[in-house]
């Protein structure tokens, strides 16, 4: 990624949950602070178009890709609030908003992320004049070179308290040795506790793959290229073999129905840009 600015697929996704806000009758998510931490206004997003198929560069706008981003958020805050632990642990934050929509003041959040992506967003909260609360901490690590736990615990976090560790947008990203260390770190912590995320399953048809492949292209050309994909038994073996005992996983399709009222619009029939994506809870 450029280590001189935002990771672009944390901004897009960012824009992709503003727009959300202007562009869909129903939320998913109600994220009112998106839009002003980009410094965008309500008119300057419902001028952005919005298109009707998967192509490059529609990843903001195009409704399917931005109803997973926003109900994968929806789903990971309320996986928090049923979970009523006192410690949350975004990892790779990007431009999470949570921490400045928590209703709980006993809940302390820890925002992990790159040194570079932070120190922007650091500034644009700054600029936007969006005070981060007092139960927000702030915690740069690079997942490939960082050691978590001594970047954590000497942020203030409590291994001995139950936590709530969510990961959206990353694993993709990461590779399967730096997964494994960050989920082994995660599964020692004091139970209860549990990790949401999202990750890519292996395409089966020829559109799928040139769908995923197209995709891929897209984000090595940003900087950012996938470097790990799994399928659902895939990752519940690994997730099994380090100690989490309870795993519920979701394609993409399932997750947007869920929450939309009316009948099955997307598992039954995904469009490719779903396909690949998956999102799980597993807690111990």
């Amino acid at each position: 990624m450029d280590t001189d600015g935002p990771s672009q697929t944390a901004l897009a996704t960012a824009y992709a949950r503003a727009y959300h806000q202007v562009a869909d009758r129903a939320h998913i998510l109600e994220d009112p602070v998106a839009a002003r931490l980009l410094g965008l206004t309500a008119d300057e997003l419902s001028e952005l178009r919005e298109p009707t198929e998967d192509r490059p560069g529609s990843g903001v706008t195009y409704r399917p890709r931005r109803l997973f981003f926003a109900a994968r958020s929806r789903f990971a805050e309320d996986r928090i609030a049923a979970a009523g632990v006192r410690q949350v642990v975004i990892l790779g934050a990007g431009l999470d908003t949570f921490a400045y929509r928590n209703p709980n003041p006993d809940m302390r959040v820890f925002e992990v992320d790159h040194p570079a992506t932070q120190a922007w967003k650091r500034q644009r909260l700054t600029d936007a004049g969006i005070e981060p609360p007092e139960t927000l901490t702030f915690v740069p690590v690079d997942f490939e070179t960082d050691r978590l736990a001594g970047e954590l615990a000497a942020a203030g976090f409590d291994r001995a308290a139950p936590a709530v560790f969510v990961w959206l947008g990353v694993v993709f990203y990461l590779t399967p040795d730096a997964l494994r260390a960050t989920l082994d770190y995660i599964a020692a912590q004091a139970r209860p506790t549990e990790v949401i995320f999202d990750y890519l399953q292996p395409a089966d048809t020829d559109a799928e793959r040139a769908q995923l492949q197209a995709r891929a292209e897209r984000v090595a050309a940003a900087g950012e290229p996938f470097h790990s994909c799994f399928t659902p038994d895939g990752i519940a073996e690994l997730l099994r073999s380090i100690g989490f005992t309870e795993i519920d996983d979701r394609s993409a399709g399932e997750l947007i129905d869920g929450y939309l009222e009316g009948p099955a619009e997307f598992q039954n029939d995904p469009p490719n840009a779903l396909r690949a994506s998956r999102i799980l809870r597993a807690s111990r």
